[in-house]
């Protein structure tokens, strides 16, 4: 299983290689080995998988398959409820988050024949960059032991680099499907907001939230995307647009296509390495046909300010209940995140609102005239010792999460795509990664990217030695 892409997996099972119950037990095997470190889990369900997986084999051998995952473990983040599993969103209270409705962008990746392993760790209520979690534990980088694994789909990117399931499911609200793939080494996609639906899941904040796949490839992104995405009579906010064949176009190369590398912002401030690894990864990809040249932005720190001031109004109103009758539950770091949002005005919201629809719209016109598509870095800085945020203040701690997602915030704000993709490592071992941003759903340019690149690079192939 720790040699296996989602896609070689599924191939594998159709071609009776590997059965859905061996599948499964690979998993569970390296699960007991190494989440005792890694805190991938906050509740893993062995019962029920081993369970599933019995009835796909008998479908198999029946020649019933019931879609292109068929017998694919995978894990979810513990904000997406599923039926029979309690849904914690990562705080002590195991049922924090009850809905009627399943996540709808689960059960259809069920549906297409993948098994669930169970929910998967978080910071808590999504609000953080690091994944640490006092209530079921720091997620652990799994390439170096001691060091943050991103945040808050952390379990769900330490899970895949570890070998413990063939993909996830993650949100993003500000970075956080993308942070902890470009922590851990794995692909992260954010789609356009509206892409995939979000019913189901616990909401952070409703004008930012996206949900999305975590993976080893980008082919397997594109596999997982193709089934999640689309129309849901349950989320006003998913779009009607026609969902493509993510996986069918990857092959199809890069050539010509324009790629922009951000004078400004990006990589201000921004490690050496972390910076000398994305331009390594942009002359690469030049090498590969796409045009590379320097591309100066409108400033990205006005649609972050406006993200950040949205995202702190909704999230106070939405989780105001458990600040007010029970803040002793919470992390210190979440109750200062949640105070702040009590002391934003109405008229303010609904300025940043309208500002936020003004900015996007300038931003597509202008970027989108130049190139195709962007290339940033993913994180300022390599994921910090979880031992060196302890030792920090509730103030410190926030002021350095908002460093740290700088990068990834605009792309909340603006509602783009947006894809995380390993592309080395640095002196210490852990991985580096670049951030590729598209047009308005254009998630099949992104994926064809990311792709190619690492048919060309190659990094996939290596794997985190203590797992």
């Amino acid at each position: 299983m720790s040699d296996a892409s989602l896609a070689g997996l599924a191939a594998g099972i159709r071609a009776r290689r590997i059965s859905p119950v061996e599948a499964v037990e690979r998993c569970l095997a390296r699960i007991r080995k190494w989440d005792s470190r890694l805190h991938a889990f906050i509740r893993l369900d062995e019962e029920g998988a081993l369970e599933a997986a019995r009835s796909l084999e008998a479908d198999a051998a029946a020649g019933r398959w019931r879609g292109p995952l068929h017998g694919v473990p995978l894990g979810f983040k513990d904000l997406c409820h599923l039926h029979g599993l309690p849904t914690s969103c990562g705080t002590r209270m195991p049922e924090y988050f009850v809905s009627a409705q399943e996540c709808s962008a689960a059960r259809r990746l069920l549906d297409a024949g993948a098994i669930s392993l169970g929910k998967l760790n978080m910071t808590e209520l999504a609000m953080g960059a690091y994944g640490d979690n006092v209530h079921h534990g720091d997620v652990d980088n799994p390439w170096l032991a001691g060091h943050a694994a991103g945040g808050s789909s952390s379990g769900s990117a330490a899970g895949i680099a570890a070998g413990f399931f063939a993909g996830a499911v993650g949100s993003d609200t500000g970075g956080s499907i993308r942070l902890p793939a470009g922590c851990c080494g794995v692909v992260g996609l954010k789609p356009t907001y509206g892409r995939v639906s979000r019913a189901g899941a616990m909401v952070l904040s409703w004008s930012m939230d996206h949900l999305g796949p975590l993976a080893w490839t980008a082919r397997d992104a594109a596999l997982m995307l193709k089934v999640m995405a689309g129309r849901d009579p349950a989320d006003a906010t998913a779009s009607r647009r026609a969902v493509p064949d993510y996986a069918a176009g990857l092959e199809g190369g890069i050539s010509g296509v324009r790629l922009g590398l951000p004078e400004n912002y990006f990589f201000e401030g921004v490690d050496e390495e972390i910076a000398a690894g994305v331009r390594q990864a942009a002359r690469r990809l030049d090498g590969l046909g796409a045009r590379v040249s320097e591309i100066r932005l409108p400033d990205p720190r006005a649609i972050t300010d406006v993200a950040m001031l949205i995202t702190r109004a909704e999230a106070s109103t939405i989780h105001a209940r458990v600040f007010r009758e029970r803040p002793q539950d919470l992390q210190p770091m979440v109750r200062a995140r949640l105070q702040v949002g009590f002391g934003i005005s109405a008229y303010d919201y609904l300025q940043a609102l309208r500002l936020r629809a003004k900015l996007t719209r300038a931003f597509v016109r202008e970027v989108f005239a130049e190139v195709d598509v962007l290339l940033t870095p993913v994180i300022p800085e390599s994921p910090p010792a979880l031992a060196a945020l302890k030792t920090a203040t509730v103030d410190e701690f926030n002021t350095r999460a908002g460093r740290f997602s700088r990068l990834t915030r605009p792309f909340n704000g603006l509602g783009l795509p947006a894809i995380s993709v390993p592309c080395g490592f640095t002196a210490a071992g852990l991985p580096l990664g670049f951030q590729a941003v598209g047009r308005p759903f254009d998630e099949s340019l992104l994926l064809r990217l990311g792709h190619t690149y690492q048919e060309a690079a190659g990094w996939h192939h290596r794997r985190p030695a203590g797992c």
